[in-house]
């Protein structure tokens, strides 16, 4: 479904309740949620369908520890792009190897990227080989994580 098509309803409790589990524990069954939450298992299927369908769940996913998964380098890498060339940049930045997330800003650089790499070499090797290279791209600056702490994205009482 498009952004454009999307209704976004008001979450009621049931709603929020349902996500609060499902981010609390995503491999939970909803059979154990929907006992949980006191409702009908068919409830629950129905509501996380809709959910679904608007937008507000926009997919599935396992988080990873970098680290242990071999990716012991990771950094942010500030990247200013040339006027109107944002999105040629950000669908080039999505296909680079190594890059976790992207984010368009308004800031003094353009763009924030996540970049996750197996030592410094790898980074720098995207950087320099891959990042800098894409056209649009003007400058970049890079930003080395030392620690990193999760906190709580979403919170459904």
């Amino acid at each position: 479904m498009s952004d454009e098509t999307r209704t976004n309803a008001p979450l009621d409790e049931v709603d929020r309740a349902l996500l609060g589990a499902l981010v609390d524990d995503g491999r939970q069954s909803l059979r154990t949620i929907a006992e949980r939450l006191h409702v009908s298992r068919a409830t629950a299927y129905a509501r996380l369908d809709r959910l679904v369908e608007q937008g507000v769940v926009d997919g599935f996913t396992v988080r990873v520890n970098p680290e242990a998964a071999g990716l012991g380098t990771s950094a942010y890498v500030l990247v200013s792009v040339e006027q109107n060339s944002w999105r040629e940049v950000r669908d080039a930045l999505v296909q680079v190897p190594c890059v976790e997330h992207v984010a368009l800003v308004a800031a003094e650089y353009d763009v924030i990227v996540l970049v996750r790499a197996q030592d410094n070499a790898a980074l720098r090797s995207v950087v320099f080989d891959r990042i800098q290279t894409i056209p649009g791209v003007t400058s970049t600056r890079t930003l080395l994580i030392f620690a990193e702490s999760r906190g709580e994205v979403l919170s459904f009482p």
